[in-house]
């Protein structure tokens, strides 16, 4: 086998990881000697071992002389566990294969120099594209401290999320539905603004597939949250994070963080709402590296104005409305070239639903 095709197998075992390494990158590792493979990993868990020691661990036989192969650089430092190229060089492997350097300014191209420095050969850039895209969440955190912007919502033909009266149950399919509780498994956290708290009063949780419950952020500028929200409720199933305004009443910050609710206070834009940007530094800075924005349209709106979203998850339903709510709002668009422009990536039938996963492309146009 060659070196690109232990790379794929590398990148099969990472994705096993989804949902679960995370705020750490998704990694898995292949040990080769003699051209059988002898050890596999993955990194199956945050704070959990590395996909390396996972592979060291599994091999069959010694790896003196062995070649690993990782889809992301290895870690030269300290962080909850050891560094990995502390045991790839007391291992005696001879060489490394590597999908892409890490972003993470603590290995980036240090690892690489260490295992060169031990006299262990190593390649770089092999599936670099495929191992950058599977990670993209990580790259992104690690380059500019925010995380990762996924807008989901479900939309009727004409482009509505609810009638003309408010009601939204249900635009779409149950197996879209389902759909959704996976991403909300995959991500760190899931955003939703206090009008969708007020008109449906959701838990935010993961109940119909196997994972982890996200965190939960409420865009919640003046603090109409109410005390008996089921959010507030199964505050223990999972954090919650209301961003509000210095506006917000002192006294029920005070009692919402009795009740082990993190209140985080925000300056508010030009507009006096929640300075965006500056609450996805801070989600950033509580380790959320990925985050899914259910809405409503007020807020998905917001994030594409302020060019803060990085891809959007859109279910199509088989109806039409007529009047109604819209997806997205106004966004001061006079021309069409001046249009945002979406890459697709995956166009895909859920049930009676059409489902499109596209990037969202500031640069066009």
């Amino acid at each position: 086998m060659s070196d690109e095709e232990y790379m794929r197998l590398a990148l099969r075992l990472a994705r096993r990881g989804l949902g679960w390494a995370s705020p750490n990158p998704m990694v898995g590792a292949v040990l080769v000697r003699d051209n059988h493979i002898i050890g596999r990993g993955y990194h199956r868990r945050y704070g959990g071992s590395h996909a390396e020691i996972n592979a060291l661990q599994d091999a069959s036989v010694a790896p003196v002389g062995a070649t690993l192969y990782v889809n992301l650089e290895p870690c030269c430092h300290y962080g909850k566990t050891p560094p990995c190229v502390d045991a790839i060089i007391s291992s005696k492997i001879k060489r490394v294969v590597i999908g892409t350097l890490d972003p993470n300014p603590q290995a980036s191209g240090k690892s690489v120099r260490i295992l060169n420095e031990h006299g262990i050969e190593t390649r770089t850039g092999v599936l670099e594209e495929e191992c950058r895209e599977l990670n993209k969440s990580h790259f992104k955190y690690m380059t500019t401290g925010m995380p990762l912007v996924t807008l989901k919502f479900a939309q009727t033909l004409d482009g509505r999320i609810a009638t003309a009266g408010g009601d939204s149950r249900w635009v779409s399919s149950e197996a879209f539905r389902k759909r959704a509780h996976k991403l909300r498994a995959i991500n760190d956290a899931i955003l939703v603004g206090i009008d969708t708290v007020l008109a449906d009063n959701p838990q935010l949780t993961v109940r119909l597939v196997r994972g982890r419950n996200p965190a939960r952020v409420i865009l919640d500028s003046r603090l109409r949250m109410p005390l008996d929200a089921e959010i507030i409720k199964t505050g223990k199933a999972a954090p919650v994070i209301i961003a509000t305004t210095p506006q917000a009443d002192g006294e029920k910050v005070s009692r919402l963080r009795e009740l082990g609710i993190e209140v985080l206070v925000v300056q508010p834009d030009a507009s006096g709402e929640i300075d965006l940007k500056a609450l996805l530094q801070a989600l950033g800075g509580r380790n959320i590296s990925s985050l899914l924005v259910e809405g409503g349209a007020r807020v998905i709106t917001s994030f594409l104005r302020q060019k803060l979203a990085d891809k959007a998850i859109v279910a199509i339903a088989p109806k039409i409305l007529g009047k109604g709510t819209d997806a997205v709002g106004e966004l001061d668009i006079a021309r069409m070239s001046q249009a945002l422009k979406m890459a697709f990536n995956r166009i895909s039938r859920v049930d009676e639903d059409i489902v499109i996963e596209a990037r969202v492309d500031y640069t066009a146009g």
